[in-house]
C-alpha cells in the first residue's frame, strides 16, 4: 500500500525536476468554492512528468538503470512524452511504443525529446505487449504509463501540493483511466481526510466496472479521450487504492467531456485535452453537485491537444 511517506520521498527526489504547479481559483460568481489544480502547466503538459522522474531517478539511485541501454515506456502519448523527457534530462536513451492511432501532435513531440517511437496496434494493450518484448530483448528500465509505485507516488505529489495550499480542502475530483493519478490522490487524501471524487468517460469505465465486479475486470476501450484515459482495466495500484478507500465513483458522457473541454478554453483560456476536461465535466455537467460550502479541487491535468480545436467541439458530439 502506498504511503504518505512515498509520497514525501517522492516530492522531495523530484522537486528540482519538475514544476509546482499553481492552485487557482474558479470563477466566484459560480456560487461554488472551486479549485483549479493547473497540472497542465506541469513540465511536457502533463502531470505523468512527476511520475516519470520519480521512476527514473530512483531507479538511478538503485543502481538499476543503465545509462547506455536507457528506458522503455508504452503509452497513449503523454506518459511516453513525460518519459522520454525525463530520459533526455538524465541523459539515457528512450524507446516508447504507441497505438498507431496515437495524436501525431503526441507523436511529434516525443520525437522532439529525441526518442525513437514505435507504433504498434490500436489500443494502448497492443503498445504495451510491444514494449515488453522490447524490455526482455534489451534490458531497458520499463516505466509503466500508471501501475508502478514509483510512478503513482510521484503522481501523488499532485494530492500533497493541493492539501499544502488550501488545507481545508473537503473534495478532490480526479479523471481516472489506468488509475495511476487517481491511486496517488487517494493516498494523499487518505492521509489528510480528504474526500476523492473518481471521474470516467462512459465509454471507459475501468474503475467503475471493477467495482462493480469487485475486481479489475477488462473493458471495451473508445470514446474521444481514449487517447490519455484509455487503459484496458484499473491497474494493481487503482484498485488497490479504491479497495483501501472507495471512491465516490462518477461516469460522464462524451459529449459532457467536449463541452466542459471548450467551457475551460472559452471561460478560463485553459488549453485542456480531454482527458484533462473529464475531471471538470464532473461539476459541469452536475454529475458530481458538490454540498454547500465544499471546497473542492479539480485537478487538470493535461494540455497535449491540437489548439485549433479548443474552440470546437468534436463531430462525434455534434452528430
Amino acid at each position: 500500500m502506498l504511503t504518505l511517506a512515498d509520497l514525501e520521498a517522492a516530492q522531495h527526489r523530484t522537486a528540482g525536476y519538475v514544476r509546482r504547479t499553481p492552485l487557482v481559483p474558479a470563477d466566484p460568481a459560480r456560487g461554488a468554492d472551486v479549485w483549479f489544480k493547473a497540472e497542465y502547466m506541469q513540465r511536457c503538459g502533463v502531470f505523468k512528468t512527476r511520475g516519470a522522474f520519480n521512476r527514473q531517478l530512483r531507479a538511478q539511485e538503485l543502481g538499476e538503470l543503465d545509462p547506455e541501454v536507457g528506458i522503455v515506456a508504452a503509452s497513449g502519448g503523454n506518459a511516453g512524452l513525460a518519459n522520454a523527457y525525463a530520459a533526455s534530462v538524465l541523459g539515457v536513451p528512450a524507446t516508447v511504443f504507441v497505438p498507431e492511432n496515437a495524436p501525431a501532435v503526441k507523436v511529434n513531440l516525443l520525437r522532439g525529446y529525441g526518442a525513437t517511437v514505435v507504433q504498434q496496434g490500436t489500443e494502448y494493450a497492443e503498445a504495451y505487449e510491444a514494449a515488453q518484448q522490447h524490455v526482455a530483448d534489451s534490458g531497458a528500465l520499463f516505466c509503466h504509463a500508471y501501475d508502478q509505485q514509483e510512478i503513482v507516488a510521484g503522481a501523488g505529489v499532485i494530492g500533497l501540493e493541493i492539501i499544502e495550499d488550501l488545507p481545508d480542502v473537503d473534495t478532490i475530483i480526479v479523471a481516472v483511466g489506468g488509475g495511476g493519478l487517481y491511486a496517488g490522490i487517494a493516498a494523499a487524501a487518505r492521509a489528510h481526510g480528504v474526500s476523492v471524487v473518481a471521474v470516467e468517460p462512459r465509454t471507459i469505465p475501468t474503475l467503475r466496472s471493477a467495482l462493480e465486479a469487485g475486481r479489475p475486470v477488462d473493458i471495451a476501450v473508445s470514446g474521444i479521450a481514449q487517447d490519455s484515459l484509455g487503459a484496458r482495466r484499473i491497474g494493481a495500484q487503482g484498485w488497490e487504492a479504491a479497495e483501501a478507500t472507495a471512491p465516490v465513483s462518477v461516469l460522464v458522457e462524451d459529449e459532457d467531456i467536449a463541452h466542459a473541454r471548450r467551457a475551460l478554453w472559452q471561460e478560463y483560456r485553459i488549453p485542456a485535452e480531454m482527458g484533462a476536461a473529464a475531471a471538470y465535466a464532473a461539476l459541469a455537467s452536475g454529475a458530481y453537485a458538490p454540498d454547500a460550502g465544499e471546497r473542492v479541487a479539480v485537478i487538470l491535468c493535461g494540455a497535449n491537444t491540437d489548439p485549433a480545436t479548443l474552440d470546437r467541439l468534436p463531430a462525434t458530439v455534434l452528430r
